[in-house]
């Protein structure tokens, strides 16, 4: 008698569920277009048009957030991005579940912020939207990839570099392979008016 070798996933089954990207594919491939035309090209000081454009598809961003131009986000009406915070070069906002990030929030360049995953126990493998959220005047260093329904506290400093799996709280230094707690941050020193 010959043993069969388990199935896994089977591809031809994959279907996308009905309204998971929360807007047509016409609408998203437009977007599409926009994010690699008019944003990418855009020149480094044009903050104002780029939020124009995130806004003009949806996403709700508070006052004087700058996005540079080689941000990317794949649904910008599941992203809400508070007042003054920074979205940095080839930063990734793989938003198939909604992005929250707070005010004076710095998500640096090369971040991968990933908002969705796949159901490995179905042979199908369906998209699973998972939420993200960014609190408060935390910190992503360069190069962090966070995962789906991940929660960074308030003023979190997530290190270079590093793979958070899990929620980080807040005030908290944290880094590594998997991110973990390293040490409170301490509370910023007032500004240097002569500076």
């Amino acid at each position: 008698m010959m043993e069969t070798e388990p199935n896994y996933i089977d591809l031809s089954q994959f279907r996308m569920a009905p309204g998971f990207r929360g807007r047509s594919a016409f609408v998203v491939q437009l977007w599409w277009l926009v994010q690699d035309w008019l944003i990418r090209l855009s020149p480094q000081f044009m903050y104002g048009w780029r939020r124009f454009l995130w806004r003009l598809f949806g996403a709700t961003l508070g006052e004087g957030v700058l996005i540079r131009p080689t941000a990317r986000v794949t649904f910008p009406w599941k992203v809400k991005v508070g007042a003054h915070s920074w979205i940095g070069d080839n930063a990734e906002l793989y938003s198939l579940g909604a992005i929250e990030i707070g005010e004076n929030a710095v998500v640096s360049q090369q971040c991968y912020l990933c908002a969705g995953t796949h159901d490995h126990t179905r042979i199908d493998f369906p998209l699973v939207a998972a939420p993200i959220r960014i609190g408060d005047q935390a910190w992503l260093a360069a190069g962090c990839f966070v995962a789906p329904g991940v929660t960074i506290g308030r003023g979190a400093i997530i290190g270079a570099r590093s793979l958070v799996l899990e929620d980080m709280p807040p005030a908290t230094i944290c880094a590594g392979h998997p991110a973990k707690p390293v040490k409170p941050r301490p509370a910023a020193t007032p500004a240097n008016p002569l500076s």
